[in-house]
């Protein structure tokens, strides 16, 4: 009875917990929220001290008595009470700036989940999110909710094919009927390329990177394939980080080549993947797929160059979709106003 009635003073929430960002969408309204999933606690007390764009500055940077945390790995859940600290923080955000609202607001929830996540992470997922101050939560696969939010008709009877590559997973789903007929779920996505950096620069220049700074030089001059005006773009970044055989500091130029090939192996795993998925589709549907084309969702489709690349790999014109960083938490704010949608496509609770 008390939750039905906060119910009622409560912001119905989409929510896309992500590897590397969380976004918070309150219905009716649009995306309040996006900022980092990163928590930075005290060490021996547990007390929160930052939570997203405050915490994130200071990755690495911390003395020893604060951690600053990541709570998801790999799209998934790997520290329940830093992840339900920073749900709940999120989630009371949103509401401070009604007076009348309950000090302990009562919302609904949709929120996307990896598809290849197990019954367990799932479990986590829900009962973090609960935990936080959700009523009631829905589960919904990314795929489903990025298709969604970047504005393809999932409950049509054809196939589309979509690829939400995030910063700790990349889901690739054919969509058919409002549910998916094939899917392939890969932990490798921005982080991983992030990684992909740090590694190369450990290789070729005995240099130790933050990941902060791979992610920064990713951004900066990263590329998947050789670009049609690559002259008229930046050439160079500057790595700075740790001589591994002096222990000093040092910077480096590397150039736009230099990270393509750090990225290769990364986005070659990806590429593969979709072209598996499409072999593994049925005929009628790869039909569809090669009239309407490949949808790419997600932070690491704006690498530059990757939708090319894979246009160029499966032979299927690939297209990046409207602001791609927001495809899933829009999503599931179209499925917080459809709820018979939300009834078909969401998780038994």
């Amino acid at each position: 009875m008390l939750d039905f009635f906060f119910g009622l003073f409560s912001n119905d929430l989409g929510i896309d917990l992500g590897t590397a960002n969380t976004l918070v969408l309150v219905a009716g309204k649009g995306i309040v929220i996006r900022e980092p999933s990163v928590v930075a606690i005290h060490r021996k007390s547990k007390d929160i001290l930052a939570v997203g764009t405050e915490a994130k500055k200071m990755l690495g940077k911390t003395p020893g008595n604060i951690l600053a945390i990541r709570p998801l790995r790999d799209g998934v859940i790997s520290d329940f009470y830093t992840a339900q600290q920073m749900l709940s923080y999120f989630i009371h955000k949103v509401h401070e700036t009604h007076s009348f609202i309950p000090k302990i607001p009562r919302p609904r929830v949709v929120i996307g989940i990896p598809s290849g996540v197990t019954e367990v992470e799932r479990r986590a997922v829900s009962e973090a999110v609960t935990a936080a101050g959700a009523r009631k939560v829905y589960l919904v696969e990314q795929p489903i909710a990025a298709a969604i939010g970047s504005g393809i008709l999932i409950e049509e009877p054809k196939g589309a094919l979509i690829v939400d590559s995030g910063g700790g997973t990349t889901e690739i789903a054919v969509i058919s009927l409002s549910g998916i007929v094939t899917s392939r779920s890969l932990r490798v996505a921005g982080d991983k390329l992030d990684n992909a950096i740090v590694e190369y620069a450990k290789e070729h220049y005995n240099l130790l990177l933050g990941e902060r700074t791979a992610e920064e030089i990713k951004i900066a001059i990263g590329s998947a394939i050789e670009l049609e005006n690559e002259k008229d773009l930046p050439q160079k970044a500057v790595m700075r980080g740790r001589d591994l055989a002096t222990g000093l500091p040092r910077s480096i130029e590397v150039t736009r080549e230099e990270i393509r090939e750090a990225l290769s192996v990364g986005l070659s795993i990806i590429s593969e993947a979709i072209k598996d998925t499409v072999e593994a589709t049925p005929p009628e549907l790869v039909s569809d797929i090669i009239k309407d084309g490949i949808t790419l969702a997600g932070g690491t489709s704006l690498i530059q160059g990757l939708a090319a690349l894979i246009e160029k790999e499966t032979g299927i014109k690939t297209q990046v979709a409207h602001d791609p960083l927001t495809c899933v938490v829009r999503g599931a704010g179209v499925l917080l106003e459809d709820f018979k949608l939300l009834e078909n496509v969401a998780y038994p609770s």
